[in-house]
């Protein structure tokens, strides 16, 4: 057996915590977007739409800092802060974007409005990762994590350990 040290203080890699942000933000948004209408039952659609979009936020930040990008630790004040201030103008960018729609077009179709909602959507998504990444959940917050010493290579773009033969064998 390969001995185990505490040498890399790095995350997963670009792409794995990529993917992972998708999953978990597109996971708590589809979640979110159920609950928005059944909590404007008992409550204003906007103040409906606020309270789920903090608690989502507070639950995105605790998923990325735990699984996105592989800090070992709960989010502190800072991160969550961070996060809340990226998410609000990614809020900020879509709501401009479907204004200005409004603007060039008074009566858009379902199909252009949702077309540049989400374009917007996924660009403000985009920006929220790298600000995230490179400056919310940098290498300072994550915790050193277990690499196998001799006999192994690390995956820098999945954030997995492989042995040496099954890499050679997959080239």
């Amino acid at each position: 057996m390969d001995a185990v040290r505490q040498t890399s203080t790095a995350g997963p890699g670009p792409f794995a915590s990529f993917v992972r942000f998708v999953v978990c933000g597109g996971g708590v948004g589809v979640l979110s977007s159920a609950a928005v209408p059944m909590l404007a039952l008992l409550m204003p659609w906007a103040l409906s739409n606020a309270v789920i979009t903090i608690a989502s936020t507070i639950l995105c930040t605790e998923l990325h800092a735990l699984f996105t990008f592989g800090t070992g630790k709960r989010a502190g004040w800072r991160e969550h802060w961070q996060s809340a201030g990226s998410a609000a103008v990614a809020y900020a960018v879509t709501s401009v974007a479907v204004l200005v729609l409004h603007t060039v077009q008074s009566t858009p179709s379902l199909l252009t409005e949702q077309t540049v909602y989400l374009s917007a959507s996924g660009l403000a998504g985009l920006g929220r990762f790298l600000v995230l990444r490179l400056f919310v959940f940098t290498a300072e917050t994550r915790k050193p994590r277990p690499v196998a010493a001799a006999g192994s290579q690390r995956l820098a773009w999945f954030g997995t350990r492989a042995p040496a033969a099954a890499l050679s064998q997959a080239a």
